[in-house]
């Protein structure tokens, strides 16, 4: 009885099954033929580029621009997390069709982890070269023409002060900070540095990324800096001191960092700007 009501009560003008099918086969087909104008459009930035600019395929400022917008219009049934996995694949897909690039990853964190955040940023068709240290990683992206590298943003049992492999004029640099979205539960949670080449002018400079060596590092010193950004240290005996890697935030100051510093008893011996990359947009929990 309860369900030849709910037929009865149908609305005479409700879709049926089929229709709604047809019209998920139309999205599909439509979204198919946009991808594809998208790579017409993208063949002819490849001519236009190759009269005009030179350098790196890569353009972290853009790149990062456009996750802000797709996470400021998204709504509806679709995970958050489906649409930032799409659009990743898509940019990392139509760069490597500009210029091919491969993805070199330091697995010694965590290898699943760090494979997830690979495949869930880049997709498969970018190749993937697993390495057992961020030093190798950087060495290979070093050696390479275009490749993008990614290393833990945090210190590792093997990593050693990479960073200072990026110092020299002509060595690559921090671009990015991934997951660009950070928000609980995200499914690629892995906090990693992006090294690359890229053009100066493409580059986001909200989070300024600088290689510090200091002396008579100690922990008054360290909790001074940690208060005004986030820092990375690896300890050097030799100079009773460490090596830091500083991500000084949009509105901090290294020249403020350095003075709670010297005024928590160390010393600044150098300081060089190895990257920079866009302030991660962060969803609230719901």
């Amino acid at each position: 009885m309860g369900a030849g009501n709910a037929m009865t009560n149908k609305p005479k003008d409700a879709p049926n099954l089929g229709e709604l099918r047809k019209e998920i086969d139309r999205i599909d087909e439509t979204m198919h033929r946009l991808l594809m104008e998208r790579g017409e459009i993208i063949n002819r930035l490849i001519t236009v580029k190759d009269s005009q600019e030179s350098g790196s395929a890569f353009r972290p400022a853009r790149e990062a621009d456009m996750m802000r917008r797709l996470v400021q219009r998204h709504h509806g049934i679709l995970p958050l997390d489906t649409a930032e996995s799409i659009w990743r694949v898509i940019i990392a897909t139509f760069t490597h069709v500009q210029a091919p690039f491969s993805v070199h990853a330091d697995l010694s964190a965590s290898d699943a982890m760090m494979r997830d955040s690979a495949r869930f940023h880049f997709g498969f068709t970018v190749p993937f070269v697993p390495h057992t240290s961020a030093p190798g990683v950087v060495q290979a992206v070093s050696a390479s023409k275009g490749d993008l590298g990614l290393v833990p943003a945090f210190a590792t049992a093997h990593g050693g002060a990479w960073w200072t492999a990026l110092e020299s004029a002509g060595a690559p640099k921090i671009i990015a900070r991934l997951p660009f979205i950070d928000r609980p539960d995200h499914p690629a949670p892995l906090n990693v540095f992006v090294v690359s080449r890229a053009s100066a002018d493409a580059m986001v400079t909200e989070v300024e990324t600088w290689s510090v060596r200091v002396a008579g590092w100690g922990r008054e010193a360290a909790l001074s800096a940690s208060a005004l950004a986030e820092i990375i240290a690896v300890p050097d005996s030799a100079s009773d001191g460490a090596a830091l890697l500083i991500s000084v935030p949009a509105g901090g100051s290294l020249t403020q960092i350095k003075d709670a510093v010297v005024k928590a008893g160390a010393t600044v011996r150098s300081a060089a700007l190895v990257g920079s990359h866009a302030t991660r947009y962060k969803v609230p929990a719901k």
